[in-house]
């Protein structure tokens, strides 16, 4: 098993993901973004790629190469990729050297400001507008996180091959954010948003309840036992894929 792999795909296609919903939902890096008309590829060598392009005022995070990115950045291993997200290392830049001064100036405060949501304390968590936005944030990573566990690391693979075919939903009451992943043949597939026929939910009262039970500040059975959370449906899928959350902070 490749931790630095693991912890690569998690960075890119788990963490980086996000910066979709910061520039939606941060009114200042919204702000920051709406100009800019930029797609940047990120390439690791025997490893992840994923491409991030601004236009528009939007964000859009997507597996694989960009059809005409502006700029190229390579990484030589997972474990240099890793290094960057840690604030360690640099990548190497292949295409763009004009664009060096975005890089260098206005991308970092997107990735910083990014850092400062999914790196909560009991303070920032006080403040009503960071605590919703960190909750959207890690809901997020851990739907995403969850496909890149159950493809790449063995505990995780083999508890996804004994999940049934399914849809399932987690989301924060009463209006959202919610999170929706599809299950075919031991692979999950996951979204943004309400499931249109869930056969399983995962529903959490409000921010506050979600936000404990998301960073395991609370006990899952007596949330449930209390009905903090709310299991609908098929239970015992919502049981299956509870060992593969719990095998995310292991990586981030």
């Amino acid at each position: 098993m490749n931790k630095d792999l693991i912890k690569a795909n998690l960075n890119l296609y788990a963490v980086l993901k996000n910066l979709e919903d910061l520039v939606a939902c941060d009114k200042d890096m919204k702000n920051l973004a709406r100009d800019w008309d930029i797609s940047i590829q990120f390439s690791v060598r025997k490893g992840p790629r994923v491409c991030v392009s601004f236009r528009d005022g939007v964000c859009t995070v997507e597996r694989g190469k960009c059809r005409k990115p502006t700029v190229r950045l390579f990484f030589t291993s997972p474990a240099h990729l890793n290094r960057m997200f840690d604030g360690k290392g640099n990548p190497i830049p292949l295409k763009g050297f004009s664009r060096l001064g975005f890089l260098t100036k206005d991308f970092p405060k997107l990735t910083e400001r990014l850092e400062y949501y999914l790196k909560p304390d009991d303070k920032l968590l006080k403040n009503r507008k960071y605590l919703e936005m960190n909750t959207r944030l890690t809901l997020n990573t851990a739907a995403y996180a969850m496909k890149e566990l159950a493809e790449l690391e063995p505990m995780s693979r083999i508890i996804a091959s004994h999940i049934s075919d399914t849809m399932i939903e987690m989301k924060v009451l009463p209006d959202g954010p919610a999170v929706n992943i599809g299950i075919r043949d031991g692979v999950m597939y996951p979204a943004k948003g309400e499931a249109e026929r869930p056969m399983a939910v995962l529903h959490m009262k409000d921010m506050k309840i979600a936000n404990d039970f998301l960073n395991g500040k609370s006990d899952a059975f007596s949330a449930v036992a209390l009905g903090d959370v709310l299991i609908r449906g098929h239970i015992h899928i919502v049981e299956s894929v509870g060992p593969i959350l719990d095998r995310i902070p292991l990586y981030l």
